[in-house]
């Protein structure tokens, strides 16, 4: 069972910037694209963006296009989630996610990933 752990949450002003790591316990081969969500309170778990291990072809959610950006680091079984102009509407628990299957269409469900980490706070101050 793959296991992921993030890293790189905190507190940031308004503007500022957050890189965020997910790792990976091992980059298997059921492992076929890394996604990154989130979750304020109260609210449903959000799509954030999502990445293909051996192509590395991206898509993300509107609210986050030309702020976010997702990255990977395959010797290092790592994917990144770099942040910035951050907002306070950003705040929330951003979880990584790992889906085994191939898509045409990226994934953007909760329900598309198989595995996911224990998530990490971003709190964005105004």
């Amino acid at each position: 069972q793959v296991q992921l752990v993030e890293s790189g949450g905190g507190l940031v002003q308004a503007g500022g910037s957050l890189r965020l790591s997910c790792a990976a316990s091992e980059r298997t081969f059921s492992s076929y694209a890394m996604g990154w969500f989130r979750q304020a309170p109260g609210k449903e778990r959000e799509f954030v963006a999502v990445i293909r291990w051996s192509s590395g072809s991206t898509y993300y959610a509107d609210s986050v296009k030309c702020r976010f950006t997702i990255s990977k680091d395959n010797a290092k079984n790592t994917v990144y989630l770099q942040m910035n102009s951050l907002k306070p509407e950003d705040t929330a628990v951003y979880y990584c996610a790992t889906r085994r299957g191939r898509y045409y269409n990226p994934p953007s469900s909760p329900r598309d990933y198989d595995y996911w980490g224990q998530g990490t706070q971003v709190t964005v101050s105004s």
